[in-house]
This record gives C-alpha cells, sequence and structure tokens, in this order.
C-alpha cells in the first residue's frame, strides 16, 4: 500500500482550477523563446561583469559604527593613521641590549622612513623594558607614495640586526604586518574555498544525476549567477561599501542556492518524463510547480538579507547587497534561462550517462526509505514529533550562556598560519596589548591648533592614571602625529576582545580619558582592535531584536500568502527555529567550551564570534525555507488531488525526499569547505551552516515537519491546499 500511495499518478495531477502565474508564464515564455532567453541571459551576465570594469573611481568605505567610527571619521579627515610597528627582542640580556642599540641606530640612520622611536634607550626606558624582554615602536612615515619604500627599509634594518645578532630573537608585528597578514589570510581562505567547493560539487552532481549533461546545468546556473553578482557588486561598490573577507560568503551561498534551484527544476522535469509527458509539457509542469517554489524561496532569502539592513552595519549592509544580488539572480536565471536550456535538450538533458549510476539515477523515483520513516511518524505523530523536538531543544541548551564577541587578530588565525600574528601572541605574552593598542585620536572641537602643553600634560597624567590603573591600562604609551590630530596608543589588559580587555576599555574610555584630557578644548575618540569589534558588537546586539522581528513578520507573511494558510507559516517558522537553536547550541559547545578543538584545528576561543549567529539565523531561515516550500508544495499537490492528509503528508515526503537529500548533500559539502579555511569566523559559520542544513534536511523534514502536519490535520491547509502560482 505504501508503494502505491507514492507513486500515485493522480498524485501528481494538478487540478484544473490551478492558476499558472507570472512565474509559469515567464518560464513557459522562455520556453517558447529558447534563443532569445538564453541569449538574453548570457549577455546580461556579461553587461553585469563588464561593468564591474567602469572606472568611476574609488571604492565606498565603510563606516565603523560607535565612538570607534568616530575616531576612524576623524583620522581619515586628517589624512589617516601613521603606521606603528613594534619589535620585541628576547635572549640573553648583554645580547639584546645590543641588538636594541644596534636596531634603534639602524631605523634613526632613516628619519625620512621612520620616526617616533621609542626603546629602552628613550627617556622613561623601563616602560619599552622587561626582565627577559625588550620593545622598540617606532612609526612607519608616508606619504603614501613612498610607504612601501619606507616599509621595506624598516625590513632591512630588523634582518640586518637579526642576522648580526644571532642569540637573540627579533620579533616583528604592529598595524601594517597584523592587517597584512589578515588580507593573505582571507585572499588563502578565498582560494581554498574555491578550489575544495568545485571539485566537491562536480562530485555529488554526478552522483545525484549520473549524467555529464545533467549534473553541468546546475554549475552553469550557478557559475553565471555568481560571476555576474561579482560583477554588479564591483560596480554598486562604488556606492555601497562591500568587504572583501565576505567575498568568500557570497560564493559559496551563490553556488549553493544555484545548484538548489536546479535540483529542484530537474528533478520535477525528469518525474514528469518518467511519467510518461512529453517535454513541453513536463516543462509547463516543472514551470508551475517547482518553478513557484524556487520563486517562493529566492524572495524568502532575499527579504531575510534585507533584515541586515536594520543593524546600520556597513559591512552587513554590503554583505546583504552581495546575497541578495546572488540569490535574485539564481532566480532569475532558474525561470528563464534553465527552462530554455530544458526546452533545447529536452531528452538529451539525460545524455552522456555515467555507468552504474546513470540508468538508476534518471529513474527519479520516490524514496522508499523516507516514506517508511514519514508513515512510521504520522502514526504516532505526538511521541516521534515531541521526543524529537525535546532532543533538539536538548542540543540548543548551551546557547542560554554564549557569549558573543567578535575575533581578535591573534585569534583568528591558528599558530603557525601567519608570522606576524606568531609574533603578536609572543608580544603578548611579555607587553600585553602593545600590538594591539587601543588608538585615542584627539582633535580639536572647531578651528585652530591643539594646545601642545596641555596635551602633553594629558599624556603625562595618562601615564599616571595607567599607573594607578590596577593593570587595566599598561606601557608603554605611545604618541603619534597624524595631521592636525594626535593619536595615543594605549596598550590594554586582556587579549583584545576578551572580558578583561573591553573592560580595560570601559576604564579608558569612562575614567582614565576625562581625567586626563577633560580640561582641553578637544575631541576624543577611542578605536583600535578591542574598541572596533566591541562598538560593532554593542550596535549588532542593540538592532537583533528588529531585525528578528522583521524577518519573523515578513517570512509568516510570505509562507501565509504562498500556502493561503496561517498554521503552516508558525509550524514552518517553530521549525525552523529548532534546527538554528541546535546548531547554534553545537557552536556554543564547541568553540565557546573549547570542545574538539584538535580535530577543527583552532585554539580555545572561549565565546562566539558576534555576527556569525545573526546572520546564520538570517541565511538558515532562508535556505531552509526551499526545503519546507518544496515539501509542502509537494503534499499540497497531493490533498487538492483528494488524497487524505495521512497519505498526501507521506508521499509528498517521499516524492521530495530525493531532491532535498541531494540538495541538502550538496549545501553540506559546500559549507563544510569553510572549516578547512584558516579564520576561526569561517570555521563556526562552515560548522554552524553544514550542521543546521543537516538537521533540517533530516530530522526536521523527515520527523518534525509530518508530525507537525499530521497534528494539525486539515487545520493546516487553511483555504487552499496548494500555494498560490
Amino acid at each position: 500500500m505504501l508503494h502505491d500511495i507514492t507513486a500515485d499518478p493522480r498524485a501528481r495531477k494538478a487540478p484544473h482550477t490551478t492558476r499558472r502565474g507570472i512565474v509559469a508564464a515567464v518560464a513557459d515564455w522562455s520556453a517558447r523563446h529558447r534563443a532569445l532567453a538564453i541569449g538574453g541571459w548570457l549577455a546580461l551576465v556579461a553587461l553585469a561583469v563588464l561593468s564591474g570594469a567602469l572606472p568611476l573611481g574609488e571604492d565606498a568605505r565603510a563606516t565603523d559604527p560607535g565612538e570607534a567610527g568616530v575616531a576612524e571619521a576623524l583620522i581619515n579627515a586628517e589624512g589617516g593613521y601613521a603606521v606603528r610597528e613594534n619589535v620585541l627582542i628576547t635572549g640573553d640580556p648583554a645580547a639584546s641590549q645590543a641588538a636594541v642599540a644596534d636596531l634603534v641606530a639602524a631605523l634613526a640612520a632613516s628619519p625620512d622612513a621612520v620616526g617616533d622611536i621609542g626603546s629602552p634607550l628613550s627617556d622613561h626606558g623601563e616602560r619599552w623594558q622587561r626582565e627577559d624582554a625588550a620593545l622598540v615602536t617606532f612609526a612607519v612615515l608616508g606619504p603614501d607614495a613612498a610607504y612601501e619604500s619606507n616599509s621595506a627599509t624598516v625590513l632591512d634594518a630588523v634582518a640586518e640586526v637579526q642576522a648580526a645578532h644571532p642569540d637573540t630573537e627579533i620579533l616583528q608585528a604592529g598595524d601594517a604586518t597584523l592587517s597584512g597578514a589578515v588580507d593573505a589570510g582571507i585572499k588563502d581562505d578565498m582560494r581554498r574555498a574555491e578550489t575544495t567547493s568545485l571539485p566537491l560539487t562536480v562530485l555529488v552532481l554526478l552522483a545525484v544525476f549520473g549524467s555529464l549533461v545533467a549534473a553541468g546545468l546546475p554549475l552553469l546556473l550557478a557559475a553565471t549567477s555568481v560571476a555576474g553578482a561579482f560583477g554588479l557588486l564591483a560596480l554598486l561598490g562604488h556606492w555601497v561599501p562591500f568587504n572583501g573577507a565576505g567575498s568568500a560568503i557570497v560564493l559559496l551561498i551563490g553556488m549553493a542556492v544555484g545548484i538548489d534551484y536546479s535540483l529542484f527544476y530537474l528533478r520535477r522535469f525528469r518525474e514528469e518524463r518518467a511519467a510518461g509527458h512529453d517535454p513541453a509539457a513536463a516543462l509547463r509542469t516543472t514551470a508551475r510547480t517547482s518553478g513557484h517554489v524556487v520563486a517562493a524561496s529566492g524572495l524568502t532569502v532575499i527579504v531575510c538579507m534585507a533584515g541586515l539592513l536594520i543593524t546600520g552595519i556597513d559591512v552587513l549592509k554590503g554583505l546583504a547587497l552581495g546575497t541578495v544580488l546572488v540569490v535574485g539572480l539564481a532566480v532569475l536565471g532558474s525561470v528563464t534561462f534553465l527552462p530554455a536550456v530544458l526546452a533545447t535538450l529536452r531528452n538529451r538533458v539525460d545524455a552522456a550517462p555515467l555507468p552504474w549510476l546513470g540508468k538508476r539515477r534518471i529513474q527519479a523515483a520516490p524514496s522508499r526509505f523516507w516514506a517508511r520513516i514519514a508513515a512510521t511518524v504520522v502514526r504516532k505523530p505526538l511521541t516521534t514529533g515531541g521526543l524529537t523536538a525535546v532532543l533538539l531543544l536538548i542540543a540548543a541548551t548551551p546557547v542560554i550562556g554564549l557569549r558573543l564577541q567578535d575575533a581578535a587578530v591573534t585569534a583568528s588565525l591558528p599558530p603557525g598560519i601567519s608570522t606576524a600574528v606568531d609574533n603578536a601572541e609572543a608580544m603578548q605574552r611579555h607587553f600585553p596589548g602593545s600590538a594591539t593598542s587601543a588608538r585615542v585620536v584627539i582633535a580639536l572641537n572647531g578651528n585652530g591648533t591643539l594646545d601642545r602643553a596641555a596635551i602633553e600634560s594629558g599624556i603625562e597624567t595618562l601615564h599616571a592614571e595607567a599607573a594607578a590603573s590596577g593593570g587595566r591600562l599598561l606601557e608603554p604609551i605611545t604618541a603619534t602625529a597624524a595631521g592636525d590630530a594626535l593619536v595615543v596608543r594605549v596598550p590594554l589588559a586582556g587579549d583584545t576582545t576578551d572580558p578583561e580587555a573591553d573592560a580595560a576599555l570601559a576604564y579608558l574610555r569612562d575614567t582614565a580619558l576625562p581625567n586626563a584630557f577633560g580640561h582641553t578644548d578637544t575631541q576624543i575618540a577611542v578605536t583600535g582592535k578591542t574598541a572596533l569589534p566591541h562598538d560593532f558588537t554593542n550596535q549588532l546586539l542593540n538592532r537583533t531584536p528588529y531585525v528578528l522581528a522583521f524577518i519573523l513578520v515578513l517570512a509568516f507573511v510570505l509562507l501565509a500568502f504562498t500556502f493561503r494558510s496561517w498554521a503552516i507559516p508558525l509550524a514552518s517558522i517553530a521549525l525552523n527555529l529548532l534546527s538554528i537553536g541546535a546548531a547554534c547550541g553545537a557552536l556554543a559547545w564547541i568553540f565557546q567550551g573549547g570542545h574538539l578543538e584538535g580535530l577543527l584545528g583552532f585554539t580555545s576561543y572561549g565565546g562566539v564570534v558576534s555576527w556569525i549567529p545573526l546572520f546564520m539565523f538570517i541565511i538558515l531561515f532562508g535556505l531552509s525555507m526551499d526545503y519546507h516550500i518544496f515539501v509542502l508544495s509537494r503534499v499540497a499537490e497531493r490533498r487538492l488531488a483528494g488524497a487524505a492528509n495521512r497519505d498526501a503528508i507521506v508521499g509528498g515526503i517521499a516524492a521530495s525526499a530525493g531532491v532535498v537529500s541531494s540538495a541538502a548533500l550538496i549545501m553540506t559539502g559546500v559549507f563544510s569547505v569553510f572549516v578547512t579555511l584558516s579564520a576561526i569566523e569561517y570555521k563556526m559559520l562552515g560548522l554552524g551552516m553544514a550542521l543546521a542544513i543537516l538537521i533540517d534536511a533530516t530530522v526536521v523534514r523527515g520527523v518534525l515537519l509530518p508530525a507537525a502536519l499530521s497534528l494539525m490535520g486539515d487545520r493546516a491547509w487553511g483555504r487552499a491546499a496548494a500555494p498560490a502560482g
């Protein structure tokens, strides 16, 4: 009987009253005007790519939130920071002293390249000296045209002193070296993501379709969508700031959704052909069903990503723009380019089958495995669904103690990846905070010049405040001119973004600086590698409730409109929250709790990067709706064809299992690539996304969704049993 339910051709028959809808109309037009649709899509992608090369000037610059953003704006108005570097010297005390003297002399010999040298040889030299180490700090001078040459002069001087003093260890880390390490890490991660995800995706697609031609179509749609999105990003980046670190995320999301949407189309087209329909009729049914699912899913993802705009954070705005572009293009290509290609290929879509796989995969039969599971669930929905929900809630419990923090440079990249990061870690042990000091920008409130005497008096007071701070503010404190402003660097206790560093930042802002500079007619603002993530996280946390409310309300409205039901949106949202909660709980247990460090290749972090949970929620909430909408549309078709509720649930789950499992496998593989990258942010994002997708595609779709539909019965479908086309 189970076989009869899942294979009944009446369960796939659409009623005469079903409206075709605009998506099906567009897809039908594309299938009838194949050359125009294919040529138009390729021309659109080519124009998008070429538009990114237009010489429109510099890209837009992101403005950081909070006081740190104010400080960055003040210093940018003065032409930018003077890059400051640090050199740590350890070893035999006598040899170290000689190395310090030689390094200071070598740097002082290039006054056009180096300035503001601080060392144990300076006034108050004890600030740069420890029992087992010495620190030399200096500014690498500009202007920009001369900076590269000046930086090379510094590197040569450090290398020569190291060669002359083999009994000492000389390590350099600072503004430029650490920023360069991060940039190099991002570029390396991008290359690894591209070279790893593509072969993995090809292998899974070949296994799913068993045909070279069929497997190539999803890759073609995904590749053209990603190329067009990056072209448009390069163009729009002149007005909307886009952080290059988001490129890997946009790339992998574009690949994932492009392949997902192609799977929906190709699977349904194959089913209709296997049922005996000619290619034209199969395409019309595919456009009316899977085409609608693709449009609804893509719109949900886009709406969810638009929620990032509410954060008011420029970096996240750019990331939202990139994701919206790539998803929007994937949807457009799915309802125009893909139907046209299928209409052109017709039966040749299964050409070049692979041995063993080709014949089996072309059948596109319902899944007996998932049909049996669904049948078991609908017989005892309260027991199976309730037990599963409890297990997911238990998995989500670590979220209760979740600590959000941003990734410090020295924590983001694991040991051994970057020499500069390893050097900064060594400096942290001897001179805490020296490589990642807070930067205090002191600028005039109005016109005129700074009262240098008052400022120098304030800096002396700041030294006294550091001594009286109980170890929260540290030495050496240095000051460097930046145009008409002054940048004072203050090392903070703690590990850059941990609670101790946050407490030190609060003391600096609320106590030390008012005491030191409160009497001066100046504007004071603090930025740096502690202040920037601290202010970022604060704004993100303040705006998160509004983002969540926006997404949940609009997702409810979209699903209610799609399925003409109030119960289905509520159930879908609840199930999504369960899977996302379980994934976030796993992140907290692993990265905050310090578990599986050796397996995943990271050092204990003590928290979760601040933007990861919200970003995961937004992306997963949108992407997981793909599965829900696809499965629910299959169940709804059977309900509308007259099947009993339980039979419709089992049949819908069985019919959709193949494509959902395949899509989930590909998405999991794509996001698992992130776990192999070096930056801890990527590891968190990749692991969280992969886990949530697996949970959603198996536990939620196979157990919780059929249990919820069975418990709701006829009340689930409201006035209609099928999505509006």
